[in-house]
């Protein structure tokens, strides 16, 4: 039988790539986290303003093995007639990258990812002055580089920072913060093992609270949950996202300070070459 000697022959049999990952081992939660933490300690954070030179705005953060990169452009002029406002508008669109999860993601956004993008959008839009900016809109490009848990509160926080970030007037940062309830045990920043999902068989009182919180303005701007919990574990989980907000905003206020002392210095270079 001919053979065509422009493509290259592969094997008569294949099998999904998946078959040779190493299956999850099913974590009991307790007070001894996998990665030595107490219940209320947040994973080492690294994070930095203006890493994208094409975007408006731009921001990067790390929390251990959850990687989030954000691009803001804009404000420009609505692309629909339909879409006219005498308020800005904010578009959000969040992205797992291809290889971000365990398993393959798609390229382009699914049913999951629509409502993160949502949930993203309802954190940040009290932040922002949208008066200052009519007849335009704001484009937020978030993608998940690396997810290990907490990345839709990851999210929030670096599109707060790269929306400050692109000169886009704003009442106040959000800091995002998630926590995990099981039982009466309060998991602050879960990674993706200690998350809950919904189709894990689970008795009453279990579930995830994630929390975008305006600490100048003492104000909560979003607050999504899943799950069954009790009214007291979520009061406390809470208390626990605002306190743990409260922690990291001088070190949203640093980033932000660091880029734009590295910009002033940029332009007293180029001025000095000019002259």
């Amino acid at each position: 039988m001919p053979t065509d000697s422009r493509r290259l022959t592969g094997p008569e049999e294949t099998k999904s790539p998946y078959v040779y990952l190493k299956p999850q081992k099913v974590q009991v939660l307790t007070e001894k986290r996998c990665d030595g933490r107490a219940t209320d300690t947040l994973r080492p954070i690294y994070l930095k303003a203006d890493v994208v030179s094409q975007a408006r705005g731009s921001a990067y953060i790390e929390q251990d093995n959850t990687k989030v990169m954000c691009a803001v452009y804009g404000p420009r002029e609505v692309g629909r007639k339909e879409d006219f406002s005498m308020k800005g508008i904010i578009n959000c669109v969040f992205k797992y990258a291809t290889f971000s999860c365990r398993y393959r993601r798609s390229y382009q956004q699914d049913s999951e990812e629509k409502d993160l993008s949502v949930q993203l959008l309802d954190a940040l839009e009290p932040a922002v002055c949208m008066h200052k900016f009519p007849k335009a809109q704001v484009d937020i490009y978030v993608t998940v580089l690396q997810n290990d848990g907490s990345a839709l509160a990851a999210a929030i926080t670096c599109a707060s920072v790269a929306l400050a970030n692109a000169g886009v007037e704003m009442y106040d940062l959000v800091v995002g913060c998630s926590v995990r309830i099981a039982g009466h045990l309060v998991l602050l920043d879960p990674t993706e093992n200690e998350e809950y999902k919904s189709q894990d068989d689970n008795p009453v009182n279990h579930g995830s609270v994630t929390v975008g919180y305006m600490p100048s303005l003492n104000q909560l701007s979003a607050i999504t949950s899943k799950g069954e919990v009790e009214f007291e574990d979520m009061k406390k989980a809470m208390n626990q996202c605002v306190s743990s907000s409260q922690t990291l905003y001088s070190l949203l206020q640093k980033c932000l300070n660091t880029s734009v002392m590295e910009k002033l210095r940029k332009k007293e270079k180029q001025a000095n070459v000019t002259q």
